[in-house]
């Protein structure tokens, strides 16, 4: 049901920002605010399940209904469902095309100099060996880190934050686990590491799609005594 309410109101929002596209959008009060940062969050909700051109006439009738008690022209119950299943076949296509997308970069990236492939799948390129112990599964170390997709998009980065994070080196994805392993303190790395070893099928957030595989400068700054 929630997911059938966000569309109605993505439906109202859209219509009435398309309509106003040939003049200046004011905000007028609180109320606008909140319509105008809904839409757009929302708006972007859907383009994530690949609905890039919605029918802004069909969005505003829906609203309309909605707020004139009208009965929708679908049962709201069986539409979560359809919504469900058409979410459902969106992410298993997006994942086949990053799976797609992920191995054929992966192939490549493992005939260049300097790059090791291990058995997992993981693939590592030393920026810069350090000389210090290497952690084992319950440590607890201190990174910095710089985490993109292939296109680049930067998904979460320590760097940019100016903040490096501590964390168990068996409390995060597979491919920094098996990593974090290799590198001796003072290291920094490059890690490509396929879905598999990342967030799999499921992906995480709003930037990483399923079946992502994604791209990390890792700096191993310490190992943190207990």
């Amino acid at each position: 049901m929630k997911k059938i309410i966000l569309s109605v109101i993505t439906l109202a929002c859209a219509a009435s920002v398309s309509a106003q596209t040939k003049s200046k959008i004011v905000l007028k009060n609180e109320v606008d605010t909140v319509v105008y940062v809904m839409a757009n969050n929302i708006a972007k909700y859907l383009q994530q399940m690949g609905l890039e051109n919605p029918n802004l006439d069909l969005m505003k009738q829906a609203m309309q209904e909605s707020y004139a008690k009208v009965t929708p022209l679908m049962d709201l119950s069986t539409g979560e469902k359809f919504v469900g299943k058409y979410s459902e076949k969106q992410k298993a296509n997006k994942g086949a095309k990053n799976v797609a997308a992920g191995k054929k970069f992966l192939e490549e990236n493992k005939k260049r100099k300097g790059v090791v492939e291990l058995p997992s799948g993981l693939q590592y390129e030393v920026m810069k060996m350090g000389d210090g112990p290497k952690p084992v599964a319950t440590d607890k170390v201190k990174t910095h880190y710089h985490g993109t997709l292939l296109d680049g998009t930067v998904f979460d980065s320590s760097v940019q934050r100016g903040q490096p994070i501590s964390f168990p080196v068996n409390g995060v994805i597979k491919g920094w686990t098996e990593a974090l392993q290799l590198m001796p303190t003072g290291s920094k790395w490059k890690l490509f590491i396929p879905a598999g070893l990342a967030y799999g099928d499921q992906g995480a957030g709003a930037n990483i799609g399923p079946g992502s595989t994604l791209v990390f400068e890792v700096e191993l700054i310490e190992i943190e005594k207990p």
